[in-house]
């Protein structure tokens, strides 16, 4: 499989779809990403596996924190997925219903 990075949404069913995630999210990792309630929030992908959170700030900025070290290369492409997709959005706002702790520590 050819490397590839993705921000996907918060609920997205690649995330939600798993009760054991160990395979794809570092077990210390998920307090970060998911709320107490199991819910997922944006999260950044590297070859299938979850490396961070992101969110959209109120001016529309993508605001990145990555929980694991991908490396220059990786974490380059992951910044340009994050422009692409701010540039994609445009004046469109959206706010996640249900912010995993990650989210949170990144609006304020």
């Amino acid at each position: 499989t050819e490397p590839w990075t993705a921000l996907l949404p918060g609920l997205d069913p690649t995330t939600m779809g798993w009760k054991q995630r160990a395979f794809f999210l570092d077990p210390a990792h998920v307090p970060a990403v998911f709320d107490r309630n199991g819910n997922g929030g944006p999260t950044v992908w590297v070859d299938g596996r979850i490396v961070g959170g992101w969110v959209q700030r109120r001016e529309g900025t993508i605001v990145l924190r990555l929980l694991a070290d991908v490396g220059v290369e990786r974490r380059a492409e992951i910044e340009k997925a994050a422009a692409d997709l701010q540039g994609l959005l445009g004046e469109v706002r959206f706010t996640v219903r249900f912010p995993a702790p990650i989210q949170a520590e990144l609006l304020a």
